[in-house]
C-alpha cells in the first residue's frame, strides 16, 4: 500500500519518498505520499516530483490496486527509478481552495438537511444533489446561514470507529450514492464542532480545512432542477 500521508497530515506541502513501483502506463507509485487521489467527488493533487537527475510535473493522482496511489505525469517525459528517493511538492493554492470548498459542502448539508445524491468538489465552487422535492424560497436566507457556520470559525477534526459502529449509526451517513469504503474494520469521520457544540459528523475520506473561518464567504448560486425530485445546489468561494 502506499502511505496517505494527506489524511492526517493536510497542510503537507512537500514530503519526501522512494518510488516503490511503476505501472505500465508510465505511473508512478510512492511508499508514501502527500497527493490526494481523485475520489469522493474531489478531484486529485496536481504538483511535481523531484530528483537528482530531474524533475517532472505530476497531472494528478488516482487510486490504484492494493490500497495504492498512482501519481501520473502531466507529458511523457524522464521517470524515477524503483528505489529512487524523490521529493513530492503539491499545488498548494489548488489543493488549499479543494479544501475550502469541501468543508464548505459538508456546513452545506447542515444548512440543507436533506439526503445528498451526489457532489463534486472544483478549485473555485462545489455542488451537492439533494433528494429535494421544493427548492427553497429564501437563499439569501441559506446563504447567511451558511456563512453564519464559517465565521464561527468551528474547529475541524478527524476521529475513527469501527465499521460496526457505523452500522449502528446509520444516520451518520448522508450520502445516498456514495457509501464510505469499508473492508479494513474502521471508517473515517470529520467532525466540525466539538462536543455539545458539533454541528456536523459524517464519514469522509477528503482533506479539510482546520477550521471553518479558513473557508471564508461563499455564495449560493442558482438551485437547479435534476430529475424529478433531484436538485442540484451550488456554491462558489468568493
Amino acid at each position: 500500500m502506499t502511505m496517505p500521508l494527506f489524511r492526517s497530515l493536510t497542510y503537507l506541502r512537500e514530503a519526501p519518498a522512494r518510488v516503490r513501483s511503476l505501472t505500465d502506463e508510465g505511473g508512478i507509485v510512492l511508499d508514501r505520499t502527500i497527493f490526494y487521489p481523485t475520489g469522493g467527488g474531489q478531484p486529485g493533487d496536481s504538483g511535481a516530483l523531484v530528483w537528482s537527475e530531474g524533475r517532472m510535473a505530476i497531472a494528478t493522482a488516482v487510486k490504484g490496486p492494493e490500497d495504492s496511489i498512482i501519481l501520473i505525469p502531466a507529458e511523457p517525459a524522464a521517470i524515477p527509478q524503483i528505489g529512487q528517493a524523490v521529493r513530492q511538492e503539491i499545488d498548494w493554492e489548488r489543493r488549499h481552495r479543494h479544501m475550502r470548498v469541501h468543508t464548505a459542502l459538508h456546513l452545506l448539508s447542515v444548512v440543507i438537511p436533506l439526503p445528498v445524491t451526489g457532489g463534486a468538489i472544483g478549485a473555485d465552487k462545489g455542488r451537492l444533489d439533494f433528494d429535494m422535492s421544493e427548492a427553497p424560497q429564501d437563499l439569501g436566507a441559506l446563504e447567511a446561514e451558511l456563512n453564519g457556520l464559517i465565521a464561527g470559525n468551528h474547529q475541524v477534526s478527524e476521529e475513527w470507529i469501527s465499521e460496526a459502529d457505523l452500522d449502528a449509526n446509520p444516520g451518520l451517513v448522508k450520502t445516498l450514492s456514495v457509501q464510505p469504503p469499508r473492508g479494513t474494520g474502521r471508517v473515517r469521520l470529520i467532525r466540525i464542532g466539538s462536543g455539545d457544540t458539533t454541528i456536523d459528523l459524517q464519514p469522509c475520506g477528503g482533506t479539510h480545512v482546520n477550521r471553518t473561518g479558513e473557508i471564508g464567504p461563499v455564495r449560493i448560486g442558482k438551485i437547479e432542477k435534476k430529475g424529478r425530485i433531484n436538485r442540484r445546489v451550488t456554491l462558489m468561494l468568493t
